[in-house]
């Protein structure tokens, strides 16, 4: 079997490691090699927070370079355009249409640019981009938006829904459930 890239991006704060984990602990039941290594910018003050996880056959390293990313799930439209350049040629970019302002636009330096979205489309990047947050917020919390993306993110594994579902039920803490069990149908859904 050929090995698998994914790159999950955000912004500290988001929940992009409890997806990670999810996700490693999901791929680790199906029988994969797994190797998952995180990268923090300065994640408790906004910055950008990246993982690297790979599975297979046997897979040697967690690292992902310019053009290797079968998959990448973006919390955020800037650390998409980020990290597009990572994606493999016919892979796809998963994004939330979230604005978080980095630093340089709260501070005044520059604008949040508005044509983010256009720019990776316009590239022939294949583009899945849709409003996470409000989902979460349907599901009963923002900080669901990981597992929302989560799910939207399995329609593209060949992994069964169902196994995603006992994943979650195994790795959240048991007060949230029903939560984030929620957040990944909404996200299943779209």
């Amino acid at each position: 079997m050929k090995t698998t890239s994914l790159m999950i991006v955000g912004v500290g704060g988001q929940g992009t490691l409890l997806a990670s984990k999810l996700l490693g602990k999901l791929l680790v039941s199906q029988g994969y090699d797994v190797k998952v290594s995180e990268v923090h910018g300065m994640s408790q003050r906004g910055g950008s927070v990246v993982t690297y996880v790979k599975y297979g056959d046997k897979v040697y390293s967690p690292v992902i370079t310019e053009g290797e990313a079968d998959y990448i799930v973006s919390f955020e439209k800037i650390e998409a355009a980020r990290y597009v350049s990572c994606l493999k040629e016919g892979g796809r970019i998963v994004v939330n249409t979230q604005e978080i302002d980095p630093m340089p636009v709260i501070i005044g330096n520059t604008v949040y640019p508005t044509d983010v979205l256009d720019t990776i489309k316009a590239a022939g990047v294949n583009i899945d981009a849709f409003d996470a947050l409000t989902l979460a917020e349907q599901a009963g919390s923002s900080k669901a938006v990981n597992i929302v993306l989560m799910g939207r993110l399995a329609k593209y594994l060949d992994i069964s829904k169902e196994d995603w579902l006992r994943a979650i039920e195994s790795t959240v803490p048991e007060r949230f459930k029903e939560l984030n069990l929620k957040a990944f149908e909404l996200g299943y859904s779209i």
